[in-house]
């Protein structure tokens, strides 16, 4: 027997068992592949069950549309809204509101979270207006910045940043501080300025904190500005939910409602995609590409 058959026995064993792995590896990929669309099947299937149900509670009297609503009022609704044109406008204008306010909010608040980094004493002079802003409710500042921001749009614009900045603050600084202290050393020692350290390792060591608080903040942003057309407007989501709240109109609220929800969809579906990129950053940036 051959030197190359001899070595090519014990070869054949090892090939065989990593094919199997990658077979292995193929079907769990595939089973979990079909469990999201068994999941999505099932969403599907109980929430229809569920609108059924709803639908004859209310027609057979048990509940009261009045106070509950029926999915049929509210196909209605939003079938009517979206004829006349009025829920679409308002859906619009909330979203540009909450749009706007979601990058002030981040921007401002990133920029400084991630500054702070740059000064110990700032830090610590800052950190009691940090936790004194993080534990008012921002329900409570919408009067005054009625007041200082006027009724119109940027009212709500400031009411949608003031609920984003401090989040988008706080993990910002923390994804700065985490950056390992050993790394920071290795480049003083090296005699690298510190606008380096902060360019090569702070700032990409932040950036999954960064991204974590995109995902938070979405939905703040719409609150935000939910709660601004609440206290004074007269368009918006919030504004009509309102109005329709006022006059005991459950169908209409519960309609717009399912607007917002459709909003929110949309915005972290989006935040999902600049996530996507500003994490490809931060790779290209580690690897020093």
């Amino acid at each position: 027997m051959s030197t190359g058959q001899e070595l090519s026995r014990p070869a054949a064993p090892e090939l065989a068992a990593v094919g199997r792995r990658s077979a292995r590896r193929q079907d769990a990929a595939g089973r979990r592949h079909r469990s999201v669309g068994v999941a999505i099947v099932l969403d599907v299937v109980l929430l229809a069950i569920a609108l059924v149900a709803w639908q004859y509670a209310v027609n057979s009297g048990s509940v009261s549309s009045l106070l509950y609503g029926s999915p049929e009022l509210i196909w209605q609704t939003v079938l009517r809204g979206i004829g006349s044109g009025s829920m679409i406008r308002d859906a619009g204008i909330t979203a540009v509101e909450a749009l706007c306010g979601f990058v002030i909010g981040n921007v401002i608040g990133a920029a400084v979270g991630v500054g702070l980094w740059y000064s110990r004493l700032v830090e610590q002079m800052l950190r009691p207006v940090i936790a004194f802003l993080g534990a008012t409710p921002i329900a409570a500042l919408a009067p005054i910045v009625v007041v200082w921001a006027g009724t119109g749009t940027s009212s709500k614009v400031v009411m949608s940043a003031a609920s984003v900045v401090v989040t988008a603050l706080v993990l910002a600084f923390d994804g700065a501080r985490g950056t390992d202290p050993l790394q920071i050393r290795m480049l003083r020692s090296m005699g690298a300025p510190t606008r380096r350290i902060f360019r090569l390792l702070v700032l990409p060591s932040s950036v999954t904190n960064i991204c974590g608080g995109l995902r938070l903040t979405a939905g703040l942003a719409l609150i935000g500005a939910i709660i601004g057309e609440f206290i004074s407007s007269d368009s918006g989501l919030g504004h009509a939910i309102l109005i329709a709240g006022s006059l005991y109109d459950v169908p209409t609220v519960l309609a717009n409602l399912i607007v917002v929800g459709f909003l929110s969809l949309a915005l972290l579906s989006g935040v999902g995609r600049l996530e996507r990129g500003i994490l490809r950053w931060r790779f290209l940036a580690l690897s020093g590409e």
